[in-house]
């Protein structure tokens, strides 16, 4: 019998979506269901949360690197 899994869609650049399927790629694809366009996603609605807080990590990591190269020149 077919399962359903609950999932949200996620609308981003497709900046954010290309990290958000490293992201998921990274971890053994525990997070995206459907990868359905450049700028649609749909996540699994249980990792959602956590999905959220490892984007932000890795955006503030890339923001401080960036940050700290051009604060260098």
């Amino acid at each position: 019998m077919p399962r359903a899994i609950r999932g949200v869609l996620v609308e981003c650049d497709p900046s954010i979506k290309s990290i958000i399927v490293n992201i998921d790629d990274k971890s053994g694809h525990e997070y995206i269901i459907d990868n359905l366009d450049e700028q649609h996603v749909v996540i699994k609605e249980t990792m959602l949360q956590k999905l959220k807080q490892m984007l932000e990590d890795r955006l503030r990591e890339t923001t401080q690197h960036g940050g700290d190269e051009s604060g260098s020149e």
